[in-house]
């Protein structure tokens, strides 16, 4: 499974973190930066993707809904790009056990 970051996170991240979560995207690669939580979430279910997300509202819906999409909500607040980097890396292992798992569907990373 691939990671979609959210509008809120920086697009860099699709290729620093590359060597770790390749095919993974961005929002904006795909028209989406305007678009609601809903039309994102379904794209990531139709298209296989997990979303990495800093919104509540994402987390939210993966308690009511469950998943496919899976969710990865990063709870590290407005932080620079280099923090939220080495917060996904220091939790990749956590991140491939919850696309493994399919009795998970969202995970916090702090």
């Amino acid at each position: 499974m691939k990671l979609l970051f959210d509008q809120n996170l920086s697009r860099k991240l699709v290729t620093r973190l590359a060597d770790i979560f390749p095919d993974s995207s961005h929002v904006q690669f795909h028209g989406l930066a305007e678009k609601t939580d809903t039309e994102i979430w379904e794209f990531a279910r139709t298209n296989d993707f997990c979303i990495l997300t800093q919104d509540a509202d994402f987390a939210e819906r993966s308690r009511l809904y469950g998943s496919p999409p899976k969710i990865v909500w990063l709870r590290c607040g407005n932080a620079p790009t280099n923090h939220v980097e080495a917060l996904i890396r220091a939790g990749a292992e956590a991140i491939q056990e919850l696309l493994n798992n399919p009795d998970l569907h969202c995970l916090e990373l702090h």
